[in-house]
């Protein structure tokens, strides 16, 4: 016994921890206290099971009767005939449709790009310090943290009549009498640069948080080698960053495609449908045509869309080189 004990007591002087043993079980086996009893995972399923069920029929049934309504002529008064595929394939023969998913692959293209590139250079300011380097981040959020509502009235104001702000500047400085939102190219030029300028806090603090999993060494290495600014961002910082950047990338496509209230409290979807989203679109045929199976079929083609993106998208940050 004593010599077990000064055994025991040296293995404790030399790990620096004590020893435990587990707990056998009496055929010999030894338990894993982490397993749980099989009365208790009943248990524990018995009790989820409510709100899985909870939560399934609110999702479920929503979805089961849009899809419903997806394959009738029915108005909001009514269900209607089954018709089937009609309304999908009125959505694809119609011209209108198309001119909205144009008009939103400009919109999500070019905001979403446009927006990265402006959040990851403040993103990359925002790495070194300065004085009043917290007030200054706190400003660049404001326009993602101002609801929407008060961004669209603001921005209406300064550029929706010939007296606003910008048009006077303009007139001002020589370019004639402009409306800006009668004018189908600067009406989606300034939907386009709204829905930058509210986008690029949100890709702004996602790139601040991928850039504090890089290295600082790795970048004193490539500054060693000679590489320029240019040349550590982009061959050293933007691979090591690039599964931040594709969800990003996916996180922004997915909002933007599904922004309803800045186009629609900015410009309408006007002049002549020329700034209508695929989502202002099929708002519009429910609640103004009336025409909600084929609404809610657009609806179903948008979320398609949204699937292929996501799927895309994921595939690449699967693909994409881990951060060191």
């Amino acid at each position: 016994m004593t010599h077990e004990k000064e055994a025991s007591m040296s293995d404790v002087m030399t790990s620096g921890e004590p020893t435990t043993k587990k707990a056998k079980r009496p055929g010999g086996r030894e338990r894993n206290p982490e397993a749980l009893h099989p009365g208790r995972k009943k248990t524990m399923a018995a009790m989820l099971l409510p709100s899985i069920i909870l939560l399934i029929a609110l999702n479920a049934y929503p979805l089961f009767y849009a899809v419903g309504q997806s394959v009738r002529d029915g108005g909001i008064t009514g269900p209607g005939e089954f018709v089937g595929l009609e309304n999908y394939r009125t959505a694809l023969q119609d011209p209108a449709f198309w001119e909205a998913a144009r008009f939103t692959l400009l919109f999500t293209v070019v905001s979403v790009f446009v927006a990265w590139v402006i959040g990851m250079g403040f993103a990359l300011v925002l790495r070194r310090a300065f004085p009043g380097k917290s007030v200054f981040k706190v400003l660049l959020l404001l326009p993602w943290v101002v609801p929407v509502v008060v961004s669209t009235t603001s921005w209406n104001f300064m550029v929706a009549t010939p007296s606003s702000p910008i048009p006077t500047l303009l007139r001002a400085l020589g370019f004639g009498d402009v409306q800006i939102l009668a004018n189908a190219g600067t009406a989606m030029a300034i939907v386009i640069i709204f829905k930058i300028w509210g986008t690029f806090p949100f890709m702004m603090m996602m790139m601040n948080s991928a850039l504090q999993a890089v290295d600082p060494s790795v970048e004193e290495a490539s500054r060693l080698d000679g590489a320029s600014r240019w040349q550590r961002v982009r061959h050293v910082i933007l691979p090591i960053i690039s599964k931040p950047i594709y969800i990003a990338w996916v996180l922004a496509s997915i909002f933007t495609i599904n922004d309803f209230p800045s186009v629609f409290l900015l410009t309408g979807g006007g002049p002549v449908n020329s700034t209508s989203t695929l989502v202002v679109f099929a708002y519009r045929l429910v609640f103004q045509d009336f025409r909600t199976g084929y609404g809610v079929a657009v609806a179903f083609l948008i979320t398609a869309v949204l699937i292929a993106i996501s799927i895309y998208f994921f595939r690449r940050i699967n693909r994409a080189p881990m951060a060191n």
